[in-house]
């Protein structure tokens, strides 16, 4: 959250403006992932901000996909919230 709210004050910016924020889920490790869904879902939980969660490789495009291309992307191949799914051992 330190890293989002320094990015809006430097951008002049709220999180009451956003509508929905795109999470590139791997590669990477584990516990960032884990982290950065967490702190996701959370905002989803208490601002209403929608979220999806993407790889590129969800995508069946050609190669030289931009980032601004995602939005678009995960409506067209109804990509949301596709998070991990933790298994809990009792």
């Amino acid at each position: 959250m330190v890293l989002i709210n320094e990015f809006l004050k430097k951008n002049k910016g709220s999180l009451d403006n956003i509508d929905a924020i795109y999470v590139n889920g791997g590669p990477g490790s584990f516990a960032g992932i884990r982290n950065s869904l967490s702190t996701i879902k959370a905002l989803f939980l208490t601002k209403k901000i929608d979220y999806y969660c993407f790889s590129f490789k969800d995508f069946k495009e050609p190669e030289g996909i931009k980032y601004e291309d995602v939005p678009q992307l995960c409506e067209k191949y109804k990509i949301k919230k596709n998070l991990i799914n933790p298994i809990y051992l009792s």
